[in-house]
């Protein structure tokens, strides 16, 4: 039976994100049947401390991955 799981991080932690998710992956022995993601730009900006990879006004944007899989058996 194919289940879901989802991951959710900032753009600026794209690194940990594809670390999180190898590992989940290698750990798991799952079968992938799909894997999907999007990601949603926020609201502007109090400093430029808070930018985003873009270097524009608006914070970092939330990225959400989502694997579609069937568990090891």
């Amino acid at each position: 039976m194919q289940q879901i799981k989802f991951f959710k991080a900032t753009e600026a932690d794209l690194s940990t994100l594809e670390a999180e998710m190898n590992e989940w992956l290698r750990e798991s022995d799952a079968t992938v049947v799909q894997i999907f993601g999007n990601i949603a730009p926020q609201t502007v900006a109090p400093d430029e401390s808070s930018r985003g990879l873009t270097k524009s006004a608006f914070a970092p944007s939330d990225v959400l991955m989502a694997v579609v899989y069937e568990p090891a058996r």
